[in-house]
C-alpha cells in the first residue's frame, strides 16, 4: 500500500478526533506548494517528530526542537512549516481555554453538521469556500499559521466538514 492511501481513503469522513485534525491540519501546512501525496505520505515521520500529534507536547518544542526536526532525513525539511506546526499547536492549546476540544471549535462554525456543496460535474469543485476563508480568518486571529483560504479549505474537506458532492457519473 502507498504511503499516502490512508489519506485519499479516509478523504472526507467526518472526525472530531483532535490528534487526527492535527495532523490534518499538519499535512494542509506541508502540502502548500507540495502535492498532496507527497505532504500525506509523510504521515508516520510527522507522527514521530510531532509527539503522535499531541498539541500540549507540541506546543512546549523549542528552537533545538525545530532544529532536530528540520534535520530528519525523512522530514520534509522546510523550518517555516515546522515552526508552523508548532505555533498551530500553541494556538489549538489557547483555543482549549474558550472550547473543549479543537474539534468543538471548528465544528461549532457548521452547527455540528458537515456542509454538503453539491455540483453537477466535478470540474466544478472548487478549493476553496466563502465559509472556509472564514474560518481561515479567525484561525488567523487566533494564532495559527499557514491558513490561508485554500489550506483551511481543503483542511476542513479531509476533516468531513466540508464535503463535496458531484452528482453527474461522469
Amino acid at each position: 500500500m502507498k504511503k499516502y492511501q490512508w489519506y485519499s481513503d479516509h478523504w472526507g469522513e467526518p472526525t472530531r478526533d483532535d490528534r487526527r485534525l492535527f495532523l490534518l491540519l499538519t499535512i494542509g501546512v506541508f502540502q502548500a506548494g507540495l502535492s498532496w501525496k507527497a505532504a500525506a505520505g509523510k504521515k508516520e515521520v510527522f507522527l514521530k517528530n510531532f509527539c503522535e500529534m499531541d498539541v500540549r507536547q507540541v506546543a512546549a518544542f523549542f528552537p533545538d526542537d525545530i532544529d532536530r526536526i528540520a534535520h530528519d532525513p525523512e522530514m520534509i525539511r522546510n523550518p517555516r512549516k515546522i515552526k508552523a506546526v508548532v505555533q498551530n499547536a500553541r494556538a489549538i492549546v489557547k483555543l482549549l481555554e474558550e472550547y473543549d476540544s479543537f474539534a468543538d471549535y471548528l465544528w461549532d462554525f457548521v452547527g455540528g453538521v458537515p456542509v454538503v456543496k453539491q455540483y453537477e460535474l466535478a470540474e466544478e469543485v472548487g478549493n476553496t469556500l466563502p465559509e472556509a476563508t472564514v474560518i481561515a480568518k479567525d484561525m488567523k486571529k487566533r494564532g495559527f499559521s499557514f491558513v490561508g483560504p485554500v489550506v483551511t479549505c481543503m483542511f476542513l474537506k479531509a476533516a468531513g466538514i466540508f464535503q463535496d458532492q458531484v452528482l453527474s457519473a461522469e
